[in-house]
Order: C-alpha cells, then structure tokens, then sequence
C-alpha cells in the first residue's frame, strides 16, 4: 500500500487529472453542440464503486511534507568466514623428575608469533589461542647476552641463572640463554637470495602483497656488489620476474618489485620449484643460498599437501638451499604451513603485520635472518632428582624431540643466525615442596635419587648441546652444569636478576596468560606490565615499551 502513496505516485496521478481535464474541454464548441452531443453518444456504464483507501500513517505524511524520501534498509554485510590455519598443541605438562628426568627439545628462533598476535591485538581482538607460542614472544625480544670470544671453539655462548618464579610462592625458574657470534654485514658471505612472491588474487589487500612489495625495497638497500638476486613471482601460473641480478643494480631490482600485481590462483608448488630451480642456477659455493618466500599460504593449485611440499623444501635444503617464510594476511593465512616450511628449510619464519616489522626482520637484523652460525641446535636438560622434584618447560611445545633424538645426526632441528639469541625457561619445583604429581606406587624409591647424586650435590642439573657447523654432517657436544647455588633451597629473588631476565619472564608470563594457562594462578596484566616497565631497559627501537601497551591492550579485551 505504502507504494501507492508515495509522492511520485502523488505526483503522477496529479499530471495525469489535469491532462484528461484538459482533454475534455472543447474551446470553439458552443454550449448547446456540447449539449447534443452528450445526447447522441452512447449512455457511460455505470462506475465501479471504489472502496476508500486508508489514510497515510502520520509518519508518512510528515514525510511527504517535508519532502523527506524514507531510505531504504542497508543490505547486511556478510563476513567470509575465516579460513586460518595454526597448529593446536596443548601446553606442557608438569614431569616428575623420579620418572622423566631428561627434557629434549630443539632450539627456535622463530618469531612470528608475536607479530601476528600483535595484529589480532591491534584491530582489537584476543588472538586465537593456538596462534601463541610462548618461545616465539620471548625470543622476539633481543636481549644484551655476553657474546663468544674471539677464537671461542664454539659460536656461541651458553648461559644458565635461576630466580624465583613470580606467580608460585616457592617455585623457581631457570633461564637458558644462548647468543650467537655475531657478523657485521660487510663480513658476511656472498648471498644468492631468489624472492619467491605469490602474486594471487588474495594477496591483492593492502596488508598483503603491496606490503611484500615495500619490504623487498627495503631488503634491496641492503644488498651488496658480491650478492645476486632473482626474483620469482607464482599465481595461476609461474614467471621469472628478474633473472639473477648483482645486489648493486638496484634500480632493476626495485623496478622488477614494482612489476608485481594481484591476480588468479595460488599455484605455490610449482613457484617453489621455480626459485629452487633459480637457486641452484646462481648457486655460490660457501655462500648463501636462500629462497625467502612471501605469502599468506593460501594454497590452491598443484600439490597443496603439507608433507609433500615439506619433502620438496628438505631436499633442496639438503642441496644446501635453504628457506625463509615471510607470511601476510589475516582471514586465510595458512601459519602453520609458513611455519613448517621454514623449520625444515633450515631458515626462520616472520610473520610481516606492518613495515616497521619488515624493517625490524629485513634491516636491522638482516645478518641473523640470512647468515646461519649453526645448525641442528638441539638442547637436553637432566635434572638432579636430588634437587629438582618437578619441572615444566615453559612453551617449544611443537619443538619436542626424544631423548634418543638428541644423538641422532639425521634429526633435523633449529638453526641459529648471526647475533641470534634463543632464550628457554624452566620452572621446577625443589625436593620437598608441595608439588603437582602425586608419585607412582611402584616409582623408583624416595631415597634412591639421592644416594645416586651424592657427588652432584651442588648441581641442580646438567644442559647438554649438539649443533653442526654450516655444511657439515656431524654433530659437536656442549654441556653446561647448571649450579643450584649457595643459598640452596632459597630461590635468588626475581628483582635481583638482571633485565633480561626479568623481562623474558613478563613476556613469557603474558604468552601463558594469553593461552588461558592455568599454571600461573592468578597472575595477570598488570603483575606482567609492572615486571616489564621495571626491566625495559635501553630499548633502542622501542619494542619493549611496545609490548607494555600491548599487555594493556590485551587487559581491555579480555571478558
């Protein structure tokens, strides 16, 4: 009804009376023609009788009056959705040491965690809880650890202190701390780099390819007369965007990175053995031979299985090119395919949720992104059950190897850069307090542990490492006692230690808090932003005062 009395209907139905008005005066007829005429026409069939119309509601004729037109309802916008894909793992659990008192695991730097959760953070939601991984936030940060001296045998330094744990009374912490011998750019091997760029239709959006494009202008600063790059981009099909070029021709690098658009499918096999097939054209002994692949992940042409395309990277890593992953994207970003990839091509994964985190990947720590000191990083820890009654390794929950592992050359683990750190915490429970694991019945005897550790008393455990030098097939051993201390059983207080520690904890403290662990009881944002305010230190770029907003961002959303 409403479509009848709208005012163009109005408007119309007006026109049209005043037209058969018109119509029906005849000007040069007289009055009595007009009279016989009506006379001799046929009599009018009587008119229907018309059933009156309801009046316009009020709201409507105040409308019409004011000449308002009534908008139409918007249609609802339909959100895709997401397609985004992590790794869900659970977090660790408590071990007796009576019964499991070796923890094997293999060392990460990878740190794209922490940029993704910081763009869940920074559009204003929790991030999921499988896209946080306690390790990547902790090793995100850099941290002032002592570097090996010069002719040290190994590349780097191995570093264990302890502190009370903040969030149980009685619990203690141990931090492991590892820094990598560090290289100044210019000393750096000759790079054969080749940018594997997916060009897809869903890396059309701003945060994608346009910003991939920005961080590979930055890169290009960097590169030098001895290095060459190539790149490779892959849609639906597959091109060469640049045959290898020398790092200081770099206006035809930049020019080839500006080719690159948005469109068609994701045929990601077949770029990947493209850049390999470059990678090996430009191949430069003793030097380094890396793929760097940009993408959100999102698969959908040729081999999309994850173990196939993991055997493609292994082989070629064992050819001697390895891989790093640059992810992009939100709604369809495949992080756990990124982030296998890069583990088994020997290289890091970075999440890129801006370009400052470019910079931070690409320039400022460029020398530990490309230049690997050591590889197949493994870490094992036996504790002195004697000492140590439970212990629980704070996150590397994807990086669990076995104990026989640890010795197994062929086993393939992390790698560390040049500068790199890796930073692994611990919180253990000491002989005789209340602890979380009632103990087995048929367990080894109470006493027994002590009588074997007599000779070990002061030690609280034993750190063992196993790395290869670039290029090489077997394995060194690096062991490490990690001292209990003088004031056994009082744990050293946590704002005694130094600032990298305390800071490593408030970090590792809010990824727990994140996951919604309940191992640190009530401890929460504000405990985690006063321990980080207290430890921030120098901050040079700013990262840490950026995490403290960040922990109050996280406080704000949580419901």
């Amino acid at each position: 009804m409403s479509s009848f009395l709208s005012p163009q209907w109005l408007g119309s139905a007006l026109l049209a009376g005043l037209l058969l008005a018109g119509c029906g005066h005849q000007p040069n007829q007289s009055p009595a023609e007009a009279d016989l005429r009506r006379l001799e026409a046929p009599p009018a069939p009587p008119a229907p009788i018309a059933k009156p119309a309801p009046p316009p509601a009020p709201a409507l004729m105040s409308a019409l009056s004011r000449k308002i037109s009534i908008p139409m309802p918007a249609p609802p916008v339909v959100t895709p959705p997401s397609t985004a894909r992590y790794d869900s793992f659970d977090d660790r659990a408590w071990q007796r040491v009576s019964e499991v008192p070796v923890s094997t695991f293999s060392a990460s730097v990878d740190t794209g965690s922490y940029a993704n959760v910081r763009r869940f953070l920074n559009r204003g939601a929790l991030p999921p809880r499988d896209a946080v991984r306690v390790e990547e936030l902790v090793n995100y940060f850099g941290y002032d650890y002592a570097t090996p001296p010069a002719g040290s045998p190994t590349p780097f330094t191995v570093d264990a202190r302890l502190a009370a744990s903040p969030w149980h009374a009685g619990r203690g912490l141990v931090r492991i701390a590892i820094k990598g011998q560090d290289l100044a750019k210019q000393s750096l091997p000759p790079a054969n780099l080749v940018f594997l760029v997916d060009v897809s239709g869903s890396m059309a959006p701003q945060d994608r390819l346009p910003l991939v494009r920005s961080a590979l202008h930055l890169l290009t600063h960097q590169l030098r007369a001895q290095d060459r790059v190539a790149i490779v981009s892959y849609a639906s099909g597959t091109r060469v965007v640049l045959e290898a070029t020398p790092g200081d021709s770099k206006d035809a690098i930049h020019a080839a990175i500006d080719t690159l658009n948005a469109g068609g499918g994701t045929h990601g096999e077949a770029g990947i053995r493209l850049a390999y097939a470059q990678a090996r054209a430009g191949f430069i002994t003793e030097g380094i031979n890396r793929v760097l692949l940009a993408t959100d992940g999102d698969l959908n042409i040729g081999v999309t299985n994850p173990s196939e395309l993991k055997a493609l990277v292994e082989g070629e890593r064992q050819r001697g090119v390895s891989l790093t992953t640059l992810g992009v994207g939100d709604s369809n970003y495949n992080e756990a395919l990124m982030k296998k990839l890069a583990d088994v091509g020997d290289g890091s994964y970075h999440y890129l949720d801006t370009l400052q985190e470019a910079h931070k990947v690409l320039v400022n720590e460029m020398t530990s992104t490309l230049a690997v000191i050591a590889q197949d990083l493994k870490l094992q820890v036996e504790f002195n059950p004697a000492v140590v009654q439970e212990y629980r390794l704070i996150g590397y929950e994807l990086n669990n190897l076995t104990r026989e592992q640890f010795n197994d050359d062929k086993v393939d683990a992390g790698d560390i850069g040049a500068g790199h750190t890796v930073t692994a915490l611990y919180e253990v429970i000491p002989v005789g307090a209340q602890g979380t694991v009632d103990p087995l019945r048929y367990g080894q005897p109470a006493d027994a542990g002590a009588k074997a550790t007599t000779a070990h008393a002061n030690e609280l455990g034993w750190l063992k490492l196993r790395y290869k030098p670039p290029g090489q097939a077997d394995s060194r051993l690096v062991q490490v006692p990690i001292a209990r201390g003088d004031r056994w059983p009082a744990w050293p207080a946590l704002e005694q230690a130094d600032a990298d520690l305390r800071f490593a904890v408030a970090v590792a403290a809010w990824g727990q808090w994140l996951r919604g662990s309940t191992q640190i009881g009530d401890y929460g944002p504000a405990q985690i932003a006063d321990l980080a305010h207290a430890a921030r230190g120098a901050d040079r770029y700013g990262h840490r005062a950026e995490f403290e907003r960040l922990v109050a961002l996280s406080a704000g959303l949580r419901r």
